[in-house]
Order: structure tokens, then C-alpha cells, then sequence
């Protein structure tokens, strides 16, 4: 992890410039640093890919498929822990991070401070997603229902997908960010202050959710099912992205693959959880029952629709300064078209 930081404020540098004739190769121009799966080649530069990952854990770290599918090309995978997305993003503006996951909001506060990030790719959703995601508070709490949040400290990290999550809870029942008083904190380090009753709400996710469950230190007052976010995505610094595409196509490649293989590979994903997060064998029961792979989707109009929808609802309740233009922090369609598979560009 890092030290917090203000973002650096970096120009934002044009890709108007930057045509396919460049990314394509012919076949006779292949080396250590094209990548050849398919009917193009797209180019390669770096030698270190710098992954940053959640205190959370990460399956692609867990499993090692792109030291798998680069290694070969003599590109070893570096991993940075952060405790969350907006350390993260931190970490990228810094120049530390070449990509990264994160939920749908640490992007844009990046963006609105001057990062200069791109999109790869998204994450689908279903019906059961958001399960793992509460708002809860100690056993003790007097706090009996969702509607009595009114007035009271909640503690999560601002800029992080809790924010968003808080926001659109706290509209469905008729209030605005601004009728509770944030206390900004990353979960894993609010986690203590909460079990010992310190924190009067929390916002969490597993596996720190299903720890205090085990503990029996948790009651929720709701969940995120059905508070259309987008979901999650893989962020990319520009300059990276730019430079690597070939990278950032095997990259959706391994986790298109990853998805389908952990959905019905449930039991060794658990095995992981056990084995590379520690986690507790009936821990990472209640972490697998709450979740879902849904699959990757693609950077599709529809999807940036919907991401832009949630930053300007961001920028009306003022929890930005200014209004952003998702459109700003994509890569060309023709790129994207290059690198996703088609049929999770939905």
C-alpha cells in the first residue's frame, strides 16, 4: 500500500493520433513483443507489468494467468496491494500501477482529478450481484431499519464504490448524501473499530463481512442488490494503454477465460481464498455463497451510458466539483473493437 496523496494533475494527451496502422503488424513483423492469437498482431513494448490489486485479493493474482500468457514474452507481472480502489488510483496517478481494478466510482474521482486513465473493460452484472456489499451496524445498535440512518456517522472511503452504493440507498428512501455525516475510512481499517461496537455504521464487503458474520458482530440493514451500478472495471493508465495494447488484449482474454472457469470451479476458488487471502475455511464458504462471476463486458455504448449516468448523478448531489465526460477516459471504439472479444461488447 501506499501513503493517501493528492493526485498528481497530468495533461491529458490526445488519441487522435494514434491509428490502427500502428497497432496492426504484418505477419512477417512478428517478435518477443507481438502477440499472435488472432488474425492481427497488436503491439507490446513494456518488459514489467506493474498490476495493482485489492487488500480484499484478486483471483487473476491468485490463479497467475497472465504471468502464464506473458511470461513467454518475457514480460514479468509485478503486484501492488492497495487497502482499496481510491489508493489505487492514487497509486496510478503516481505512476506506480499500469492497471487496476476497481468499482465504478474511484475512476471518476480520478478523472475529476486530472488522471490520466482509459477504461479496458467492464464487469456484467446479474440479479444476484451486490449481495456481498452492505450497510450495517454492531448487534447492539438501536438502529433496527435502513430509515433510520438519518443524522448518523457512516464510516466507509470516500471515492470508493461505497460512496455510490451510500448515494443511491440513501435516494431510494428518500434522502441525499448530505443527511448523514461521512467519517472516510478504507474497511479494512475500520474493521476492528466496528467489532469492538466503535463504529455506529459501517459499509463493508466480503471477506470483511463475512468475518464480523462469523463473529457475530454484524447486523445488516441492506444490501446493494438493485442499485444499478454498472459494476467494476479494469482502469488502465493512458500512456500504458497506449503502448501495450497487445497487452491489455490478453489481459480481457485471461479474464473472459477466468470468469467461465471459476463459475464452475466454485470449490477451487474457495481453496484459493483459503490458501492465498488466509481466510478461514467457513469464512470463505460465506464469501463463495454471496458470490458471482458473471463475466466481463466489453467498453459498449450502452455501458458507457451507464457509467456516465453515474457520474453526473455525482456531480448533481455535489459530490464532485465539476462535470466529467466519460468519453474522455476511453481509447478509440476501432481499439476496443481490436481488443475485446465480441461477444462481451454488450
Amino acid at each position: 500500500m501506499i501513503k493517501r496523496r493528492r493526485f498528481l494533475n497530468v495533461a491529458t494527451s490526445s488519441l487522435g493520433g494514434f491509428s490502427m496502422a500502428y497497432l496492426l503488424g504484418s505477419c512477417s513483423q512478428q517478435s518477443q513483443k507481438n502477440v499472435a492469437n488472432s488474425s492481427s498482431s497488436l503491439a507490446i513494448k513494456t518488459k514489467v507489468l506493474r498490476m495493482g490489486y485489492q487488500s480484499a485479493g484478486d483471483l487473476v493474482r491468485n490463479r497467475q494467468v497472465l504471468e502464464k500468457r506473458l511470461d513467454p514474452l518475457g514480460i514479468k507481472v509485478e503486484w501492488l496491494q492497495f487497502a482499496q480502489g481510491p489508493q489505487l488510483m492514487e497509486g496510478m496517478a503516481a505512476r506506480r500501477v499500469d492497471i487496476g481494478s476497481v468499482g465504478e466510482t474511484p475512476p471518476i474521482f480520478a478523472q475529476v482529478a486530472g488522471s490520466d486513465i482509459v477504461y479496458v473493460v467492464g464487469t456484467q452484472r446479474n440479479a444476484g450481484t451486490g449481495r456481498s456489499s452492505v450497510i450495517a451496524v454492531p448487534p447492539e445498535s438501536p438502529l433496527t431499519k435502513f430509515e433510520e440512518i438519518k443524522g448518523q456517522e457512516v464510516y466507509f472511503q470516500k471515492g470508493s464504490a461505497s460512496h455510490y452504493f451510500m448515494l443511491r440507498a440513501l435516494q431510494s428512501i428518500g434522502l441525499t448524501i448530505k443527511d448523514i455525516k461521512i467519517k472516510s475510512m478504507a474497511t479494512i481499517e475500520a474493521r476492528a473499530a466496528f467489532l469492538e461496537g466503535k463504529i455506529p455504521v459501517w459499509m463493508t464487503g466480503d471477506p470483511h463481512y463475512a468475518i464480523a458474520e462469523k463473529m457475530n458482530r454484524i447486523r445488516v440493514l441492506r444490501d446493494s442488490v438493485g442499485l444499478d451500478s454498472p459494476g467494476g472495471y479494469y482502469i488502465a493508465d493512458r500512456k500504458f494503454a497506449q503502448e501495450n495494447p497487445g497487452v491489455l488484449k490478453i489481459l480481457i482474454e485471461e479474464l473472459h477465460a477466468l470468469d467461465k472457469w471459476a463459475e464452475v470451479n466454485r470449490d477451487e476458488v474457495k481453496k484459493l481464498m483459503i490458501t492465498q487471502q488466509k481466510l478461514d475455511e467457513d469464512v470463505a464458504e460465506r464469501v463463495m455463497s454471496r458470490r458471482t462471476f458473471a463475466g466481463r463486458r466489453g467498453l459498449s455504448p450502452a455501458l458507457i451510458a451507464e457509467q456516465q449516468r453515474v457520474a453526473d448523478l455525482f456531480f448533481k448531489e455535489g459530490v464532485i466539483p465539476k462535470k466529467i465526460n466519460i468519453s474522455d477516459a476511453l481509447l478509440p471504439s476501432d481499439l476496443y473493437a481490436a481488443i475485446t472479444p465480441p461477444e462481451i461488447m454488450v
